[in-house]
């Protein structure tokens, strides 16, 4: 990573961070803010995405077309996601186009003007995505495993929400949600490229630097409990294949166990040389598709396993995976496996740092998760320290009893 990072705080509470880089002529921009599934009501599910979605679809003084025609016309890129955790706005551009498109994102997340044709046909859209959903076997597994993980969390839920919540969302609504959330004391902007540190600090502070926070203070969330409870649940549909999905609730970000944990992710389902694929695909013919993946959270995380296989195969690869998974707790990596999961593990998170913008979202990735910047070394550090030892003890201790997801023909 840079060394040459700068981090502050505007007087009205927005975290700035930003790292000059010459390499190439380009700059980009990464907006975070303190939105996301996470903080939505549960009768409001989706209404973070459906932000999203309309947020650059006009402003008090822009349309959707001039919007367009501004980025579209010197090349840039504007776009907005939002995750469970955070909601993000993300600009690329030319050094030359910096200023102007920086400025404009400043007027869209400000000053949105939530246009009603824009909203309706946003509804549309996510409702189609939402439907489609439920034709796709590995995303009913994934809904019914999470639900089953989360109950009454929002993690439950699919950041697109439900049909029934996402078709009651209203225009008030989303004002009222962006009025409470879009405050410049929950804002970290992260600027990366071809600009001086001091020009990227003057650049937002004449953009965003009058935006003056509220009286009240920010949300502070009262999220449920998630108590384990263990349990099963089979869906029928008629594919060519089963989806099996083993899910054990693990570690959030903040925890001592989190690197352990992602070695063991690497070690279990990252790539053709990974443990399930080895054992259950090539040397059993069981899987058509098969991996793990162990999402970085700030409440509780979900460590899952699966396996796409024949349905004639269903109960001799659910075993295979729970073998697999139990094995860890039984019996502790070799130095050699241990060694060849860090060197993986290292070597792909060093591939995610190579262009401004995977840089920029690093940076603001970390700070919004509470972690500040030292958290790309002191990862590293974590993961270079793991043991054998350790990494059975982390495993005797979330993989105990799994939440089981299936989804195939009867």
């Amino acid at each position: 990573m840079k060394k040459n990072i700068e981090r502050k705080v505007l007087n009205n509470g927005i975290v700035f961070i930003t790292t000059e880089n010459k390499t190439a002529d380009i700059i980009s921009a990464k907006i975070f803010l303190r939105i996301g599934s996470r903080y939505e009501p549960r009768e409001q599910a989706g209404i973070s995405h459906l932000l999203a979605a309309v947020l650059t679809k006009g402003t008090e003084k822009l349309s959707s077309l001039d919007i367009a025609h501004k980025v579209e016309s010197v090349g840039a890129r504007l776009g907005t996601d939002t995750t469970t955790d955070y909601f993000l706005l993300s600009i690329k551009t030319v050094s030359t186009d910096f200023a102007d498109i920086f400025q404009l994102s400043g007027e869209i997340i400000r000053y949105p003007s939530f246009p009603e044709t824009e909203i309706e046909l946003e509804k549309r859209i996510t409702i189609q995505s939402i439907r489609s959903q439920l034709e796709q076997p590995f995303t009913v597994a994934f809904s019914q495993l999470r639900e089953m993980m989360y109950q009454n969390h929002p993690y439950a839920l699919s950041t697109l929400g439900t049909e029934k919540t996402v078709s009651q969302i209203t225009r008030t609504d989303l004002q009222e949600f962006h009025q409470t959330h879009f405050r410049p004391d929950n804002i970290i902007i992260s600027i990366v490229g071809n600009i001086t540190n001091a020009k990227a600090i003057n650049l937002v502070e004449q953009t965003l630097g009058d935006w003056q926070q509220p009286e009240t203070p920010p949300i502070t969330l009262n999220l449920p409990s998630i108590t384990p409870q263990p349990s099963k649940a089979t869906t029928y549909q008629e594919t060519q294949q089963s989806i099996i999905m083993l899910g054990y609730l693990a570690a959030n970000v903040n925890s001592s166990d989190y690197a352990p944990l992602k070695l063991i992710n690497t070690y279990l389902g990252n790539g053709l040389s990974s443990r399930l694929f080895v054992e259950l695909r090539e040397k059993r013919g069981l899987a058509y598709d098969i991996s793990a993946f162990y999402p970085t959270r700030l409440d509780i995380s979900n460590f899952t396993v699966y396996i796409g296989t024949a349905a004639e195969n269903t109960a001799i690869a659910k075993a295979g995976l729970r073998e697999e998974v139990e094995r860890l707790v039984n019996n502790q990596l070799s130095s050699e496996e241990l060694q060849v999961s860090k060197n993986k593990l290292l070597g792909q998170y060093a591939l995610g740092k190579q262009t401004n913008s995977q840089i920029a979202q690093i940076l603001g990735w970390y700070e919004i998760l509470g972690l500040g910047i030292e958290f790309d070394a002191k990862f590293q550090e974590n993961l270079t320290m793991v043991t054998t030892a350790e990494a059975q003890e982390v495993a005797s201790k979330y993989f105990i009893e799994p939440y089981i997801s299936i989804v195939g023909p009867e």
